[in-house]
């Protein structure tokens, strides 16, 4: 059993289904993220765990305790603290005040809040600002705020719902490690809701993509980037290349299939050997990276001539795109290739990284 157990989680708004039956459990002290697309239903998700929204169907248990089928538990008393994405902090209190809050409503004694918020603020970077404003702080320390307000009466969950997006990309690029490396210095069990790829894979233990109010997919980063259950994953994951054939061949001891596209035989591999059988139409998905620009004479299997239509220059990195027949692929080079649009090349596909992948 989990520290956190989503079962059977259903929740409607009128007509539309913004959680369709989901479960999943998240270990003690585990970041997970709920990762997908604007109306997949990862915040709805998350609103269900803090208590702000009820659900039709399903429960919530936190370390142990029903949250809805055994009688409400109010947000209050779920041991929570949650970081919402614009902040919600008091400009009209300074930072002490907006940090203290919670425990001033717990009515805890002067003493100990003073103790408690002044270490908080430690914690996240603040310390000798408590005096200040939210309106004399810069967007990452109003962020950090939020984020001490919510880590101050020691939670035993925490969640943040997009608590990045308000920030420009060097900050927000900053602040995930920090994020994560505090959330795991105490501790707290984390539930993480963003759109943003690279930010859950840098934040999270495991990652669960969302669409149309499912989970699709949960695994650890490198295995939804790696080894993606469906088309869907592979293409909202980082950047990917997709090439569609017909399957004329299937090596079911070391999970390989022939996949004839249109600029020739690729060798690939399969994740779901129940989804591929000679004749039957497939696509496979192949990262930029794993395409290598082939120099020099000699053939191998899976290499393949084309022409490169652009080209575009990155500073550390080359982004090739390269026509193959009637496909184009999107290849990672090193910058000091000397390439240019027109050029005809050789390029390689990792057959163990070309994968045959679910619609």
């Amino acid at each position: 059993m989990g520290f956190i157990e989503i079962r059977n989680l259903l929740k409607r708004f009128g007509k539309v289904v913004a959680v369709d039956h989901i479960s999943l459990e998240i270990e003690k002290g585990e970041i997970i993220t709920l990762l997908g697309p604007s109306g997949c239903g990862k915040t709805t998700t998350l609103r269900c765990i803090a208590g702000l929204e009820r659900p039709d169907e399903g429960d919530v248990v936190i370390d142990g305790r029903p949250m809805f089928s055994q009688g409400f538990v109010p947000p209050s008393k779920r041991g929570i603290g949650m970081v919402f994405q614009n902040y919600a902090v008091w400009p009209h209190m300074r930072i002490f005040d907006n940090v203290a809050y919670g425990l001033k409503l717990a009515r805890l004694p002067k003493r100990e809040i003073r103790q408690r918020v002044q270490e908080t603020l430690e914690l996240v970077g603040l310390g000798g600002l408590e005096h200040r404003y939210p309106t004399q702080l810069s967007g990452g320390q109003q962020q950090r705020v939020a984020l001490a307000r919510a880590l101050t009466r020691n939670p035993k969950v925490l969640l943040l719902d997009e608590p990045l997006s308000n920030l420009d990309a060097k900050l927000r690029e900053k602040m995930r490690f920090e994020i994560q490396g505090l959330v795991k210095r105490m501790h707290i069990t984390a539930v993480y809701v963003t759109h943003d790829q690279a930010e859950a894979m840098v934040i999270s233990d495991r990652v669960a993509v969302m669409n149309q109010g499912q989970i699709v997919q949960v695994g650890p980063p490198e295995e939804i980037y790696h080894r993606p259950a469906t088309k869907f994953v592979a293409d909202f994951i980082g950047v990917t290349n997709f090439i569609s054939g017909v399957v004329t061949e299937v090596d079911e001891d070391r999970a390989e299939a022939i996949l004839e596209a249109d600029f020739g035989r690729v060798r690939c591999g399969v994740l779901a050997l129940d989804a591929v059988a000679p004749g039957r139409q497939a696509t496979a998905s192949v990262r930029p990276e794993d395409v290598e620009v082939v120099e020099g004479a000699g053939e191998r299997e899976n290499t393949f001539r084309g022409t490169v239509l652009h080209r575009v220059y990155l500073g550390n990195i080359l982004y090739l795109f390269v026509k193959l027949g009637e496909t184009s692929l999107r290849v990672q080079a090193h910058s000091a290739m000397p390439y240019r649009e027109g050029d005809e090349i050789r390029v390689h596909l990792a057959p163990a990284r070309t994968i045959i992948i679910r619609e």
